[in-house]
């Protein structure tokens, strides 16, 4: 029998503000000291009061307006009652039955085409202590108790474990455009859990679900999903019964570990906070924050790909919003000189990101502006410098910031285009390599290839590489 997998994800990302949630401390604790990012409110001290920060608010609302939801006019927060040690309060403070955001959805591109994955709530809350676990005893650092937190909860519509890390990568890239979080997984501003059941093909009825935490990458997340489900099917192919409880990801082991039974709400009391009035939100105010919203990832690179640009490279460029800022710069100058988008798309996803990621730089910190580049690739498309050239000059404008034409100039680079003066050195190529020239005239085409190497090889790289061709063969056959 056959199983098809039913997925649901429950992610949490870190808000980018100055202050935590219901306090003043600094929200940027990257690298201080231990428990020195805390006061009385967030440490939860008897009659400390909590005040709602309305950045998180705004980046939440602006969130849940880019995944198309519905923004209710009332919500609140409530109280998640639960014993553990990461809250000193001994609750959290987060919302439960009127979300600040519902029913959303997100486009996802997969390998058959088109879905929507619906988007059943996205939420504010506060995030919780850092433990650490010693093998005595464990620490408490509460620099991160408070911080804004946002969750986004979809429905159990994706498949696979491959959908699964599609719908991350696409949901953290909205989140960087709308410059509301970093979405690093690796530093825990963006960390997730996935809710996993089995059924058998073609029926509708759910599963048993499984959800499984301490997903802490792209990675963990396709391969912890990709398990749990062949372990459900193992159980029930075995007549074996999967029970609802809460599983870890054992990176080490790579498999799921059981963790403790399934808490559901019941077992939070949730009841509404009293020490924060409700919200009432003034459609005008949400007409703006809808209004402030950037074009975002699909719609950009739905725009590339109309250029002629493939589907694959338009993703690419519109990954980062100052990448695609950089491309549009790019593509406008490249279209007023009649240079086409593809070249152009070409050279940023090829020589430009490869720089990028040899060097561990971002785009903004590059000394070529869009227009330079598309100065050097102009070059190569009017015959002034070859391909291979542009390469190199493309490189060290990188390194130094200088333009094409002046390293071109000072290294002598133009390319070699004369018709008569390549002919000649074609024909003095073939005289010194009669071996290769009589293994192309036997039909061995890449003999023809050796043939062109050397004459760029003596050219120092600098000629036509296209004429060199048409000279060889009109030689060769002649």
């Amino acid at each position: 029998m056959g199983y098809t997998a039913v997925i649901g994800m429950e992610v949490h990302a870190q808000i980018l503000t100055r202050s935590k949630m219901f306090c003043a401390c600094s929200a940027d604790y990257a690298g201080a000291p231990p428990n020195s990012h805390t006061c009385p409110t967030c440490l939860g001290m008897p009659g400390a009061l909590p005040t709602a920060n309305k950045a998180a608010i705004e980046a939440t609302i602006r969130t849940g307006l880019a995944l198309s939801c519905q923004i209710p006019p009332f919500a609140k927060f409530d109280r998640k009652n639960y014993p553990y040690p990461d809250l000193p309060k001994g609750y959290q403070i987060s919302q439960y039955d009127l979300p600040l955001c519902r029913d959303g959805q997100l486009t996802l591109r997969t390998d058959a085409g088109e879905r929507e994955i619906r988007i059943r709530r996205v939420h504010l809350e506060e995030d919780t202590a850092k433990l650490l676990h010693q093998p005595d005893a464990t620490l408490i650092d509460y620099n991160r108790a408070g911080v804004p937190l946002m969750e986004i909860v979809t429905e159990a519509d994706l498949r696979t474990a491959e959908e699964a890390g599609r719908y991350l990568v696409a949901l953290r890239r909205i989140l960087r455009y709308l410059g509301v979080s970093t979405g690093n997984m690796e530093e825990g501003a963006m960390r997730c859990e996935a809710n996993v059941s089995v059924r058998p093909e073609g029926t509708s009825e759910l599963g048993t679900k499984v959800e499984i935490k301490n997903l802490n990458s792209f990675r963990s997340v396709r391969q912890a999903i990709a398990y749990e489900s062949e372990r459900q099917i193992e159980v029930l192919e075995a007549g074996g019964e999967v029970h609802q409880v809460t599983m870890g990801w054992d990176e080490d082991a790579h498999r799921t570990v059981f963790q403790r039974s399934k808490e559901y709400a019941e077992d939070y009391r949730y009841f509404p906070e009293p020490d924060l009035p409700p919200m009432v939100h003034d459609p005008a105010w949400i007409a703006q924050l809808r209004d402030s919203l950037p074009e975002l990832p699909a719609s950009v690179a739905a725009r590339f790909a109309e250029l002629g640009i493939r589907p694959e490279d338009a993703e690419l460029l519109a990954e980062d919003r100052t990448v695609a800022s950089y491309a549009d710069s790019a593509l406008s100058t490249g279209a007023e000189q009649g240079i086409d988008a593809t070249t152009i798309a070409n050279w940023m996803t090829g020589e430009l990101f490869r720089w990028l990621s040899e060097n561990n730089a971002s785009i903004d910190e590059i000394p070529v502006t869009p227009e330079s580049l598309v100065a050097s690739i102009a070059l190569v498309e009017n015959g002034t410098i070859n391909q291979n050239v542009a390469k190199n000059v493309l490189a060290e404008m990188l390194d130094t910031g200088r333009d094409a034409a002046s390293i071109i100039d000072e290294r002598g680079l133009r390319q070699i285009s004369d018709r008569a003066a390549l002919q000649e050195t074609v024909q003095r190529i073939i005289a010194a390599n009669p071996g290769p020239a009589e293994d192309f005239r036997s039909g061995k085409q890449a003999a023809l290839n050796y043939l062109m190497g050397q004459v760029m090889r003596e050219t120092r790289g600098k000629a036509n590489a296209g004429l060199v061709r048409e000279l060889l063969q009109a030689e060769l056959d002649g």
